[in-house]
């Protein structure tokens, strides 16, 4: 049985947050072990990453679980992360399971089979608990991710990578389909900037070695070139271009039409809203590559995680030949060590040597009620004592 245990639900607000508490709130209140809950609101838009390391560096325990905002922890929620926490020590991460209820009515289409992939999902800190010596051997989460996007995997890879193994655990959440405009699927294209980054971080093979999804991305990259071969050409007065710009110009409606095609096989009811999936799936290619590109320039100067053997890696620490790179359970490995002198250092003072500043985020506010309903919007805000912290 774990000797307690922070619970960290990074915020912006969102009504949803209610909806937790108020799930939580019997399960804290005759917890079998110390529990302390720790609200951080994200003022500053800064991200989930940034947020989340605000809240575990504030922890008083040894086992950190994240929640988001978002979902909703099942009536044996507690009772079940205290058994999934009883591990041996060389275990430092144990992922909850996540279920996406497919709401009925104009919103089950394509943001609604996105959300769906939170099911499948490996590591995805939606419900995710880790020791806290296991985040401060890697520094906790890399605050370039600045979305919902990729900075789980890249936290679960270097945990992994340190020799913790990973599990999965049997407790539960729902994660409900929140209500989104029918163009949301161009917003989320930022998460291309995101893959940018991992490339220049892990190099060609970074989606093998994080167990991501390939994706669309080298078709999206095939219809826009062909989009702006067509474009090109038909401006050229010469027969022969302008037959080659017709060419081109079908290979992009193949393209785009096929693309149509998978979004409505994945999620047959966006049939529902055809106009705005057809203008999207014209949209989506162009401005992925975009956020791509952009991503690609802007982590032009990131450092690799992970070099070669020839720099310094043993042969059987390879990233790219290791055999549990890329897989969602792992070998026993020795134990990794307690926490050492980098606990509470920011990704960024590791990787460029210099020790961190402190900041206005190390601060607690601890209210006086015995439930928080909102959070202090300056600092993380931890649930009192007196309340979340007893044991029966």
């Amino acid at each position: 049985m774990p000797e307690g245990i922070s619970v960290v639900v990074p915020t912006v607000g969102r009504p949803s947050l209610a909806d937790l508490l108020d799930r939580l709130r019997p399960q804290l209140d005759n917890a079998p072990v110390p529990v302390e809950l720790i609200l951080v609101d994200d003022a500053e838009r800064r991200g989930p990453a940034a947020t989340r390391n605000r809240g575990w560096r504030t922890a008083r325990h040894p086992w950190v679980a994240f929640l988001d905002d978002d979902v909703l922890p099942a009536p044996n929620w507690l009772d079940r992360l205290v058994a999934d926490l009883d591990q041996p020590p060389d275990v430092g991460g144990v992922q909850g399971r996540v279920t996406v209820p497919r709401p009925a009515g104009p919103a089950d289409g394509d943001w609604a089979a996105n959300t769906a992939g939170l099911e499948e999902a490996v590591w995805a800190t939606a419900d995710m608990a880790y020791r806290r010596a296991a985040l401060a051997s890697v520094g906790g989460f890399d605050e370039r991710f600045p979305r919902a996007y990729r900075e789980d995997a890249d936290l679960a890879y270097r945990i992994r990578y340190r020799g913790w193994r990973l599990v999965v655990g049997q407790r539960r959440v729902s994660h409900p389909v929140r209500p989104e405009s029918p163009w949301i699927s161009l917003r989320t294209q930022r998460g291309n900037a995101d893959d940018a980054l991992l490339r220049r971080l892990y190099g060609a093979h970074w989606h093998r070695m994080l167990a991501a999804p390939v994706g669309r991305r080298r078709r999206h990259a095939g219809i826009v070139a062909a989009g702006l071969a067509a474009l090109a050409l038909a401006a050229v007065p010469v027969r022969q271009a302008r037959r080659a710009g017709l060419v081109a110009g079908l290979g992009w409606l193949a393209g785009t039409t096929e693309f149509v095609v998978a979004r409505l096989r994945a999620a047959p009811e966006a049939r529902r809203q055809l106009g705005p999936l057809l203008v999207t799936s014209v949209l989506i290619p162009p401005v992925a590559v975009g956020h791509w590109l952009d991503g690609w320039v802007r982590s032009r100067h990131a450092r690799p995680w992970f070099g070669p053997p020839s720099e310094g890696v043993p042969a059987d620490r390879d990233p790219e030949t290791a055999p549990w790179a890329a897989q969602p359970t792992v070998r026993s490995t020795s134990a990794a060590s307690s926490a050492d002198t980098v606990a509470d250092q920011p990704l960024s003072s590791l990787e460029s040597g210099r020790p961190a500043r402190s900041s206005a985020w190390s601060t607690l506010s601890t209210v006086s009620t015995p439930w928080a309903t909102g959070v202090d919007s300056s600092s993380a805000t931890r649930v009192s004592p007196s309340v979340t912290d007893r044991q029966t």
